[in-house]
């Protein structure tokens, strides 16, 4: 019996590596899939004075994060992992869809420690980084 290896992976990017933004090249090859949001559990931050996202999981207070899901393979996923910013980690996320994909999150206790400004009410990570231009 043959395992079949997995050749790609779907990540939900919901930061600097959305379309439009200066870091999506870094998804390297990666189909873009459609357009996505969480389901309403999440808190997003401008971290180290807007240089990247910091998204965690709340069990009240939180909501629908917008992003993109992309399809990459698992040498670019490695790549878009590598070059991360540091304490950022892979992690499942829940679309609004129940759909569970990975995305890059960030140690709640660290957003918390810098009180980091929250931008969870901007319309996601573009629109944030379009309004504070």
């Amino acid at each position: 019996m043959s395992q079949t290896a997995i050749v790609s992976k779907r990540v939900f990017i919901c930061g600097s590596a959305l379309r439009g933004q200066p870091d999506n090249s870094n998804l390297g090859d990666a189909k873009f899939i459609r357009e996505a949001k969480t389901r309403p559990i999440y808190r997003l931050h401008s971290a180290e004075n807007g240089w990247h996202p910091a998204i965690y999981e709340v069990a009240t207070g939180g909501v629908s994060i917008p992003g993109e899901v992309y399809e990459l393979t698992v040498g670019d996923f490695e790549q878009l992992a590598a070059g991360e910013p540091p304490h950022m980690y892979p992690s499942d996320v829940i679309l609004d869809d129940g759909e569970v994909l990975t995305a890059f999150l960030y140690p709640r206790e660290l957003v918390e420690k810098y009180e980091w400004e929250d931008i969870s009410d901007r319309g996601g990570w573009a629109a944030y980084k379009a309004g504070s231009q």
